[in-house]
């Protein structure tokens, strides 16, 4: 797989991020930007973790998944801003080999876990609108940890495939990373070897981690609008769109620019638009997931509004 003429070149140990180094006038504000997303990210769903551990009235199927989800993006958030936080402050760009692979291999599996946790949402809006008679014996307390624990699992087993293919390229220069962080894709583009298998596996992957789940989580929708339409009564329809309309939301920001940045070849003309798209599923869905789920979630908010009361005043 890797060229004879390469072969007596020197194994690099490591890269250069170049991130948004071709915006050096706007690096502080990008700083100060990502900063505010960062903390902002961080506050709110550390916030929903705690209202759903801590509130009665949250301790649903439901909410169970979407601590879940704000979990997820407490840790997804922290793989990549700190970093990027760091080379637009110091413009120290420079990550060893093993840092680059440990970054991408915790980005990678939060990616598959979110899609993962997304496919069990949809799922789970699916009995509670379709089935609901049988709502709770499908959703047990045991079926959730099954659900949850085998989207965690599933995310960190299959990430560990592409991380294990990418520990075995060899990388003899140049070294510069046209990212902001370690993906797969860019750390192909540079390696000394054949390029076709591992774009295969890329593809491969991403129809299992992104189409499939994305295709499967769509059926779920199109039965639930198909429930929906037959509620007789506008009421009813009405609160059975807004209890998934935030869900949906989500998952469309999310999965539309995943599918676009993996599942398109990257060439010289997209190479920008990919990193500008890295940016709304690294750094803007984390942030925008507890902005939804709890500006149009009464439960959550009357659960924010219990916990203000009782910090300010010591009681409900």
């Amino acid at each position: 797989m890797m060229n004879p003429q390469q072969g007596n070149q020197t194994s690099i140990t490591e890269f250069i991020l170049l991130g948004f180094g071709t915006l050096p006038e706007l690096q502080i504000l990008l700083f100060l930007l990502f900063l505010v997303i960062y903390i902002a990210t961080m506050a709110g769903n550390i916030l929903i973790v705690v209202l759903v551990v801590t509130d009665q009235h949250l301790h649903t199927p439901m909410y169970f998944f979407l601590g879940n989800l704000s979990c997820l993006e407490t840790c997804y958030t922290s793989t990549i801003l700190p970093s990027l936080l760091a080379s637009l402050l110091t413009e120290g760009r420079t990550i060893s080999f093993n840092g680059c692979l440990t970054q991408y291999y915790f980005f990678a599996s939060m990616v598959a876990t979110e899609c993962f946790l997304l496919l069990v949402m949809s799922y789970d809006r699916y009995l509670a609108i379709g089935n609901p008679l049988h709502y709770a014996a499908h959703m047990s307390v045991r079926s959730c940890l099954q659900l949850a624990g085998g989207s965690w699992t599933g995310g960190f087993l299959l990430s560990s495939i592409t991380t294990l293919s990418i520990s075995q390229l060899t990388f003899c220069g140049p070294n510069d990373i046209d990212h902001f962080f370690c993906d797969f894709i860019p750390l192909v583009k540079i390696s000394c070897n054949d390029p076709q298998m591992m774009e295969m596996l890329a593809f491969a992957l991403s129809l299992i981690l992104l189409l499939v789940p994305f295709l499967l989580t769509l059926m779920s929708y199109i039965y639930i609008i198909a429930i929906i339409l037959r509620i007789p009564s506008s009421t009813g329809r009405q609160k059975a769109f807004s209890t998934c309309s935030s869900h949906l939301i989500v998952v469309t920001m999310y999965y539309g620019t995943l599918l676009i940045a993996y599942m398109f070849p990257t060439t010289n003309s997209l190479r920008d638009f990919k990193k500008v798209l890295s940016v709304f599923y690294t750094v803007l869905t984390p942030l925008v997931n507890p902005l939804i789920y709890s500006l149009r979630n009464k439960e959550v908010k009357e659960a924010l509004r219990k916990a203000s009361r009782k910090f300010m005043f010591g009681q409900y």
